[in-house]
C-alpha cells in the first residue's frame, strides 16, 4: 500500500473517530490539522493527498459532519468556533461535493428540525460566497473522457431545481435567496463570472468547454425562467461581447452547445430580451445557418406555429436574418412563406386575428429590410402571394380583416411592383393600421452590411385636409411688407355662422305630398326638404300613413341620393323605421318578401335586416306611445315661444323645491309609463319570413355560397328580434325555429356568421321561459350544449369563444331544473 495515501486514509478515520468524542478543543484540533488537505494553511498537503482526499474522501467526511450536526455539538466550544470551523469544510472545499452534499441532506432530513434550519442556512451561505460559480466552473475544465456523466446529470438537476426542492422542504421557512425570482438572477451572475473565467483561459492557451453551463442555461429556460436568468445575462453580454471577438466566439458557443430539447426556450427568450437586432447577431452569430434546430426555431417556429413575440421581438428578429449576407437568403424564403401563408384563403378562415396582426407585421418588417434587387428576383411569386390574400380579405366578413388586407395590400404593392400603379383603397384609420404603416416606414439601424429599399411612404385613408386651427382670424402682415398696400386685406371678415340658407320650397306638410317630391320631383331642394320632413310627419299622421305604408317603404328602400344631402343614409333609414313602425304588419310583411326577392343589391338587403331590427327595438320599447312624435321635427306651432316656457317653469319650480320643507323624500323622478309591448302581436311577421328561405340560392344572392357577410347580418338580426321577443306568446316557437337554423349552419367556417349564431343562441336562453325550454326543447339544449363545449375550447376566434363561454353560463342556471337529463 502507498504510505502516502494511507496516510490520507488514517487521518481521515482517527477525524471521524474524534467527532465523536465530546472533547471540543480536541475536536477543532482534528478539524484544524484536516484541512491542511483542502491547501488552505501555511502547511498544506503534497498535491497527490490533496488530490486523493477530495476524489476519495470528501464527500464521505462531510456526510460525516452532517451527521454529528446538532445545538448540544456546536455548544462544545464557546462563541461560534467549532460551528466556523465545521462550515468551512463545505465553503473552501470542492465546490461540486459540497453542493451536492447540502443538498442530499437538506432532502434527506424529515420534518422541520435545527439540522434541516442549519444546512439552509450553510446553503444560503454557499450561494452567497459565489461558490455556485465554482460549481459550474469545475466542469468547464474537465476533459470529456474524464466527465463523469452521472455527475453532471445530477448536478444540473440540482442547480436549475434548487428553488423547488427547497421550496418544498422548508415551506413557509424558506430563505429569500432560494425564491426564483431571486435566484436565477443569481445564477446568470454566476454564468457570467463562468464566462469571464473561461474567456480568460482561453487567452491564457488554455483548452476548456463551455457544455455544461449551456446545459444549465437550457434547463432553466425550459422551466420558464427565461426573463429572470436572461434578464441578467443578456445585458452583461452585450457589453462584454462590445468589440471582443472572443467573447462573441465564447457567446456563439454557449448557444450552439444548448441541447435541441431547450433550443427553442433559449433562443425565444434571447429575441426577448435582446434589445435590437445588432445585440442579437452579436450573442447569435449564424447560428441559424450551422444548427437546423435554431433554423427551424428562428424561421418557422417563431414567425408561423406561435404568435407570442411582440412587434420589437419581430423586428429583432428579422433584422438579425437581416445582418449578415449570409442570412439574408433565409429573410427572402421567410417572406416568400409569409406572404403565401398571408395569401391563404384556408388561414383567413381558420387563423385568429391575432396571428394574422401578427403575419401582416412581419411581412411589413421583411418588406422593410430588403432591397429592390432581392425583391425583384421573386417578383412574380410574391405578387401572386399577395394578390390572392388581397382578393380573399376584402371577401372577409370581419372589418378588421378586410382593413387587414388593404393596408398590407398597399405598402406591399409599392414596394413588390414600384414601377406599376400603386393599390389605393379607403378605409378608417385605426390604432393598428397606423401602427403598420409606422412599420412600413420606419427604417433598420444603419448597418454596413444591410441593403435597404426606399422607405414606403405612409398611406392613409382619402380624408379632406384639415383646415389649419383658427384660419378663421385674420393673419397680421408683418410691417412695411408690400401687403400693405391692398387694402381689402385690412377688413375683418363678417361672421356669417349663424346664417341659415334660404331655400325656394317649403318643406311638404303631408305624407303624401313627400311620396309625390321623392319619386317625381325634379326640383332638388323640394326632394331633399320632402326627405328631411317625411319622418315627423309619419309619426304626426299615423292613420294617413297607413294609407301608403307599403308605397312609401317601396320608395324608400329603392331611394337613391341624387344629390350631396348631408346624412342621406341616416334619413332614409330612420325614415323607414318610422314607416315600419307606424304600420309593422304590412310593411314587416312587404319588407322581408323583398328580403329574398330579385334585383336587390347587398346594400339593400342590409338596409331591410338594419331597419327590421331598429323597428323591432322601438315597439318593445316600454311607454313608446306619447313619446313617439317628438322623434320628428318640430311643427309650425312650436317655435320661439315653446322654447321660452321651459326657462321659467325650470326656475319657478327650482324656487319651489328650495323653499318646501319635505319630511320623507320619494323617488327622484318618474319610472317608465307602463303598457303592452307592441312587439308581441307582430314578432311572427318580422322573425318566420326571413328564417325560412335562406337556403335557397337565387342567381345573384347565395347566402350559402359567397353573400357570407349578409348571413352573417341575418344570424345577428334574428338574435336580436328573438330578444326582443322576451315574455310574448310566439317566444317559443320562435325559439325553436332560430335552434335549428342555428343548428344547420354550426359549422359555418366564416367567423362573423358563427358570432352571429352563437348571439341567436343567447338569445333563446334569455327569451324563451325556462320552463318551456325544458318542456319543448331538451334535445335541442342537449345538442347545443356540447356543440358550444367545443366551440369554446377550439374555435379560431377568440370573440366565438367568449361567447360560448357566456351561453353556457346562461346554460348552467338551468341546471336545477335538469336535474333529470345527465349533460355528458
Amino acid at each position: 500500500m502507498d504510505p502516502a495515501l494511507s496516510a490520507v486514509r488514517l487521518s481521515v478515520r482517527e477525524a471521524v473517530h474524534t467527532l465523536s468524542s465530546e472533547d471540543g478543543g480536541r475536536i477543532f484540533s482534528t478539524l484544524g490539522s484536516l484541512k491542511r488537505y483542502l491547501g488552505q494553511t501555511e502547511n498544506p498537503a503534497l498535491p497527490g493527498e490533496q488530490e486523493e482526499f477530495a476524489r476519495v474522501h470528501f464527500s464521505a467526511f462531510l456526510r460525516c459532519l452532517v451527521s454529528k450536526l446538532s445545538p448540544d455539538w456546536l455548544e462544545l466550544l464557546p462563541d461560534g468556533q467549532l460551528e466556523e470551523l465545521w462550515a468551512s469544510f463545505f465553503l473552501e472545499g470542492p465546490a461540486d461535493q459540497a453542493f451536492l452534499v447540502l443538498m442530499e441532506s437538506i432532502e434527506g432530513t424529515a420534518g422541520p428540525s435545527f439540522r434541516l434550519m442549519k444546512m439552509a442556512q450553510l446553503l444560503a451561505r454557499f450561494l452567497s460566497a459565489g461558490r455556485m460559480a465554482a460549481v459550474l466552473e469545475g466542469q468547464c475544465w474537465q476533459h470529456m473522457e474524464s466527465a463523469s456523466p452521472l455527475l453532471q446529470e445530477t448536478l444540473l438537476i440540482r442547480v436549475v431545481t434548487l428553488p423547488d426542492r427547497l421550496g418544498n422542504r422548508l415551506q413557509r421557512e424558506s430563505l429569500a435567496v432560494f425564491l426564483p425570482q431571486n435566484y436565477f438572477p443569481l445564477l446568470g451572475e454566476e454564468i457570467v463570472r463562468v464566462l469571464q473565467a473561461v474567456v480568460d483561459s482561453l487567452r491564457g492557451g488554455l483548452d476548456c468547454s463551455v457544455s455544461f453551463v449551456s446545459q444549465v442555461l437550457g434547463k432553466a429556460c425550459v422551466h420558464g425562467r427565461q426573463k429572470e436568468i436572461l434578464g441578467v445575462l443578456v445585458p452583461r453580454l452585450t457589453a462584454l461581447t462590445q468589440g471582443s471577438c472572443l467573447w462573441q466566439r465564447v457567446c456563439w458557443r454557449l448557444v450552439e452547445r444548448v441541447p435541441d430539447r431547450a433550443m427553442e426556450a433559449v433562443l425565444t427568450g434571447l429575441v426577448e430580451a435582446a434589445p435590437g437586432p445588432e445585440v442579437l447577431s452579436r450573442l447569435l452569430g449564424n447560428l441559424v445557418m450551422n444548427s437546423r434546430k435554431a433554423q427551424f426555431v428562428l424561421t418557422q417556429k417563431l414567425l408561423f406555429l406561435q404568435y407570442r413575440c411582440t412587434t420589437p421581438m419581430l423586428q429583432s428578429l428579422l433584422g438579425y436574418l437581416a445582418t449578415d449576407s449570409q442570412r439574408r437568403p433565409l429573410l427572402v424564403q421567410a417572406l416568400k412563406e409569409l406572404l403565401e401563408t398571408w395569401g391563404s384563403s384556408s388561414a383567413v378562415r381558420h387563423t385568429p386575428l391575432p396571428q394574422q396582426r401578427y403575419v401582416s407585421k412581419a411581412v411589413l418588417i421583411c418588406l422593410v429590410h430588403l432591397g429592390d434587387a432581392e425583391l425583384h428576383d421573386s417578383r412574380d411569386e410574391l405578387l401572386a402571394s399577395l394578390m390572392a390574400g388581397v382578393k380573399c380579405r376584402l371577401d372577409s366578413s370581419l372589418p378588421p380583416v378586410r382593413r387587414l388586407g388593404m393596408v398590407v395590400a398597399e405598402v406591399a404593392s409599392t414596394r413588390i411592383h414600384p414601377e406599376g400603379p400603386p393599390l389605393r383603397f379607403q378605409y378608417e384609420e385605426d390604432e393598428l393600421s397606423r401602427e403598420m404603416l409606422a412599420l412600413a416606414t420606419s427604417r433598420p439601424a444603419a448597418d454596413g452590411s444591410l441593403e435597404t429599399g426606399p422607405s414606403v411612404p405612409p398611406v392613409a385613408a382619402d380624408t379632406p385636409d384639415k383646415e389649419p386651427e383658427e384660419s378663421d382670424i385674420p393673419q397680421r402682415r408683418p410691417d412695411g411688407s408690400d401687403s400693405e398696400l391692398d387694402s381689402d386685406d385690412e377688413f375683418v371678415p363678417y361672421d356669417m355662422s349663424g346664417d341659415q340658407e334660404l331655400k325656394s320650397s317649403k318643406a311638404p306638410m303631408y305624407v303624401r305630398d313627400c311620396v309625390e317630391a321623392l319619386t317625381t320631383s325634379e326640383n332638388w331642394e323640394r326632394w331633399e326638404a320632402a326627405l328631411r320632413a317625411l319622418e315627423g310627419l309619419v309619426f304626426r299622421s299615423p292613420a294617413a300613413t297607413r294609407e301608403v305604408s307599403v308605397e312609401l317603404a317601396k320608395v324608400l328602400l329603392h331611394l337613391e341620393e341624387k344629390t350631396s344631402v348631408a346624412g342621406f343614409e341616416g334619413l332614409r333609414q330612420r325614415a323607414l323605421v318610422a314607416v315600419t313602425v307606424t304600420d309593422p304588419a304590412r310593411v314587416a310583411k312587404y319588407l322581408t318578401s323583398q328580403f329574398y326577392a330579385l334585383n336587390y343589391s347587398l346594400r339593400q338587403r342590409m338596409d331591410i335586416l338594419d331597419v327590421l331590427t331598429l323597428a323591432a327595438q322601438e315597439l318593445s320599447r316600454p311607454g313608446r306611445l306619447g313619446r313617439a312624435p317628438q322623434r320628428g321635427s318640430p311643427g309650425p306651432a312650436s317655435q320661439p315661444s315653446s322654447a321660452v316656457a321651459p326657462a321659467w317653469r325650470a326656475v319657478v319650480e327650482e324656487r319651489i323645491r328650495s323653499k318646501t320643507r319635505r319630511f320623507s323624500k320619494g323617488s327622484a323622478g318618474r319610472g317608465p309609463a307602463a303598457g303592452p309591448n307592441e312587439f308581441n302581436s307582430v314578432a311572427g311577421y318580422f322573425f318566420f319570413p326571413l328564417v325560412q328561405h335562406f337556403d335557397r340560392p337565387l342567381v345573384t344572392f347565395d347566402l350559402l355560397g359567397d353573400d357570407q357577410l349578409v348571413l352573417g347580418r341575418l344570424a345577428h338580426t334574428l338574435g336580436a328580434l328573438m330578444y326582443l321577443a322576451v315574455n310574448t306568446t310566439v317566444a317559443v316557437p320562435m325559439g325553436k325555429a332560430l335552434l335549428e337554423f342555428v343548428w344547420a349552419l354550426r359549422f359555418h367556417g366564416d367567423a362573423y356568421v358563427r358570432r352571429g349564431l352563437l348571439s341567436a343562441v343567447s338569445s333563446v336562453l334569455l327569451s324563451v321561459p325556462a320552463e318551456r325550454l325544458l318542456a319543448d326543447l331538451p334535445d335541442e339544449l342537449l345538442e347545443a350544449r356540447a356543440w358550444l363545449a367545443d366551440v369554446a375550447e377550439k374555435d379560431p376566434d377568440e370573440d366565438c369563444r367568449m361567447l360560448a363561454v357566456q351561453a353556457l353560463l346562461l346554460l348552467e342556471k338551468l341546471k336545477d331544473k335538469l336535474l333529470p337529463l345527465s349533460f355528458p
